[in-house]
């Protein structure tokens, strides 16, 4: 079965773990640990939480990834 990936970013907020809550809720799995870096332009924290899912249909470079 095809399986597809998603970097999922945004500030450390709590929106950051919603948005990681909201995939796994639709079958994401986490790929790895997340990272966080300092993003000096705006003066805050960025994380960052791959995730990867296995599909049932093949793979098309045109998918709206969060979609699936």
């Amino acid at each position: 079965m095809p399986r597809i990936y998603r970097l999922l970013t945004e500030d450390d907020t709590s929106e950051f773990c919603h948005k990681v809550s909201l995939a796994l809720s639709k079958g994401w799995e986490l790929h790895g640990a997340p990272s966080i870096a300092f993003d000096a332009a705006r003066g805050v924290m960025r994380c960052a939480q791959a995730v990867t899912k296995e599909i049932e249909t093949d793979y098309h470079p045109d998918m709206k990834l969060g979609q699936q």
